[in-house]
């Protein structure tokens, strides 16, 4: 199976100091081990880098060079495929952000659930499975500490 890594996962993954850091990571390492598979969005690859590098929100973020070095690692690791969002995507986004009545705080992650989906990719990693929840198509799967409700 292929998992879709949402923003939120992978910087508990790489970021020593966060609280889901031990579960996420055992939940990739199991992941592995059945030879499940991952997808990552640009998006998430982008976002990414801006959270993991910020101070404010960690008390040790990741350096610039090392957060495009994790970034590339995940972006090039033979495991994940790229996904990139195409016109379907974009059709699906803009019909679920009416159909829903979805404001602007829910732009990005409908733009990465249309990304995933258009994809065939309906198994995301993800620490708020409510984020998804509303669109009825996603499984989450978050850390293996605290399963995603």
């Amino acid at each position: 199976m292929t998992h879709g890594f949402d923003t939120s996962l992978l910087v508990a993954h790489e970021v020593p100091c966060h609280t889901d850091y031990p579960g996420v990571r055992a939940r990739l390492s199991t992941l592995r081990a059945t030879g499940d598979r991952f997808a990552i969005a640009s998006q998430v690859v982008t976002e990414f880098v801006h959270i993991v590098t910020d101070a404010r929100r960690f008390s040790a973020p990741l350096t610039m060079e090392l957060a495009l070095n994790r970034a590339m690692a995940w972006w090039n690791s033979p495991e994940t495929e790229r996904i990139e969002p195409d016109d379907d995507a974009v059709k699906w986004f803009l019909e679920a952000m009416v159909r829903h009545q979805l404001g602007r705080k829910r732009v990005l992650d409908t733009m990465l659930a249309a990304t995933y989906r258009s994809a065939g990719v309906t198994s995301l990693l993800k620490l708020n499975a409510a984020d998804f929840a509303v669109f009825g198509e996603f499984a989450c799967l978050g850390s293996a500490a605290a399963p995603t409700p």
